[in-house]
């Protein structure tokens, strides 16, 4: 059975993300630069796609804007069925914690251990202590670092500080995950591995997964590959193993 088949059972009738129509700038008078042009996506709850394509094209930018980072100009972007266009600040931040985030730098905090970083992601959650720890330790063995618990950023490697990155957006089981460049940091069977955690979790909780890369090594894990160039989608298509 095809990926996006056994994912069909996740989807609802409100998509994880919808874009129709969406066109962002930079910029204020003479120096007014567009950045999107009338982007137009639907992405399916429990899918994970990867978007592609060279540097400048608008992926980071189209990227900030699902993830509520940036405000929606023109156009209209929904998450979860939320209307982001004209959002107050607190529509914007509830959307916000549906959402998980990686970027390509880890955002330590140095003066914390990899566990306490982890941490901060539950603040806000109304679980248990023991719950919290649980957590905590199960998403950071998941990504190879049951041995680096206590270790502070200092005392950990690039990629390993990305892979404690990777667990703080894990562990409060978000509805979404947004990453750009989540393997950048590290080798191929680290990244691979990463991903492949992050597509066990898209699978068993309905999570959906947008991903930017450059890293051609993990294409096959994705059910769709979307292609931006100078801020237009210009392809989209399922991937071989999801046909």
């Amino acid at each position: 059975m095809s990926k996006l088949l056994e994912s069909n059972a996740l989807h609802t009738a409100t998509p994880a993300i919808s874009i129709s129509h969406l066109n962002h700038y930079y910029g204020q008078g003479s120096l007014k630069k567009q950045i999107l042009f009338d982007v137009n996506l639907q992405i399916d709850r429990g899918e994970i796609i990867i978007m592609t394509g060279p540097s400048g094209s608008g992926k980071t930018t189209l990227l900030t804007l699902m993830g509520s980072l940036r405000s929606v100009q023109e156009g209209n972007l929904s998450i979860l069925g939320q209307a982001l266009h004209h959002a107050s600040k607190e529509q914007m931040t509830l959307a916000r914690r549906k959402i998980g985030y990686i970027f390509q730098a880890h955002n330590l905090l140095n003066f914390l251990t990899a566990y306490q970083n982890v941490e901060m992601a539950l603040e806000l959650q109304e679980i248990t202590a023991a719950e919290t720890d649980t957590r905590i330790r199960s998403v950071l063995s998941a990504v190879g670092l049951a041995d680096r618990m206590d270790y502070y950023p200092s005392d950990l490697s690039g990629g390993q500080k990305q892979r404690v990155a990777i667990a703080r957006a894990l562990v409060s089981q978000p509805k979404i995950i947004l990453a750009d460049e989540p393997t950048a940091a590290l080798d191929k069977k680290s990244g691979r591995d990463v991903v492949e955690i992050m597509e066990k979790l898209a699978r068993e909780q309905g999570c959906t997964i947008l991903l930017v890369t450059h890293d051609n090594r993990i294409l096959d894990l994705a059910d769709r590959i979307i292609y931006m160039e100078d801020g237009r989608l210009v392809n989209h298509a399922a991937t071989a193993t999801a046909q």
